[in-house]
């Protein structure tokens, strides 16, 4: 598969000076599904607004499908779906009436339209509600409508910004299963960008952890999981900043510890035979007065990962957002 997204040295600095996006560069194949991966104010936003035209850059060179989109933007926007973190669907109409407007503003012919908005209504399960005001719709509802209007046309490539910010696990579950089929059936080549580690996990066969406006790491969940190589243990003490450094240098002598790094909680330890660890860990801190709070054990995680990279840990915000932004390809 070649290239339809390539990024080289992007940077988008601010008019207050701020450098939202550092000098990052990556590509994107036809029929990947590619996620950008970071907390709130990492870039991800930023850079998803640049790819679709809606944001220009400071520097660098990015081509989408071959088009520059500075002087290709127009190309651009006719082969690109965006939904954004926030929903913009008419509460006046229907959820079909949605669909079609944004049908009429992509051109297209009347008869190839209405075969469109069955299918989608049929693949975002609205099709009992298409009929009915979507101010009526629950917040899930409107994301999988606003998922509808940016399909209509038939991308080649879907845009999606924080697509499931605010709702609750089952209507994740579902916009996932969606997302699913559009790029395994549909061969649609997505970029999500992402701050829910579970849906990076899932649904990325490839992905970028941004953070800062640096890409810090890059590769499949399962590569970037064993590039980490050791279980972890994440361990809080009552007075961190005094007994940081004394802890690290009692661990770094046990028998099976790879790594030790500094994190929220205080230390992470990355260890072979983490579990049987623990408790050595535990009698030998408290054996020199060191109180701990927590010790908890996991496998690799992409929250390890982003720890071990950046010394701090991933907080998803569960904000339920109001309604307004999407951009499907509109003028």
């Amino acid at each position: 598969m070649s290239d339809i997204i390539t990024v080289k040295n992007l940077v988008e600095i601010y008019s207050d000076g701020t450098k939202a996006v550092d000098d990052i560069s990556f590509s994107v194949k036809e029929q990947e599904f590619f996620g950008f991966l970071g907390p709130n104010g990492a870039g991800k936003s930023t850079t998803i607004k640049i790819l679709t035209t809606l944001l220009r850059k400071t520097s660098g060179s990015v081509t989408v499908a071959g088009h520059d989109i500075f002087s290709d933007a127009a190309e651009i926007r006719k082969i690109i779906g965006v939904q954004s973190q926030e929903t913009t669907v008419d509460g006046d109409l229907t959820g079909r009436e949605n669909i079609i407007l944004q049908g009429h503003f992509q051109q297209m012919e009347s008869s190839k339209l209405k075969k469109r908005v069955n299918e989608l209504l049929q693949l975002v399960g609205l099709e009992s509600a298409a009929d009915k005001r979507a101010r009526n719709y629950s917040g899930g509802m409107k994301k999988r409508l606003d998922l509808a209007t940016a399909l209509v046309h038939e991308p080649k490539l879907l845009f999606l910004d924080e697509p499931t910010t605010g709702l609750d696990p089952q209507s994740r579950t579902a916009i996932w299963g969606y997302l699913q089929k559009l790029n395994k059936e549909e061969g649609t080549t997505i970029f999500l960008t992402t701050q829910y580690l579970e849906e990076a996990d899932k649904l990325c066969k490839r992905l970028a952890i941004i953070d800062f406006g640096k890409i810090v790491a890059n590769g499949s969940p399962a590569e970037l999981k064993r590039q980490v190589g050791a279980d972890s243990i994440r361990i809080g003490l009552e007075n961190c900043e005094r007994d940081r450094d004394k802890a690290k240098s009692i661990i770094k002598t046990m028998t099976g510890v790879a790594e030790i790094v500094d994190s929220e909680e205080c230390i992470n330890v990355y260890a072979q035979n983490a579990s049987s660890l623990i408790a050595d860990i535990v009698r030998a801190l408290d054996s020199t007065d060191i109180r701990l709070t927590s010790v908890t054990f996991s496998q690799p995680s992409l929250d390890d990962v982003f720890v071990k990279h950046t010394g701090r840990r991933i907080r998803a915000e569960e904000l339920v957002k109001a309604p307004s932004a999407m951009f499907g390809g509109r003028r």
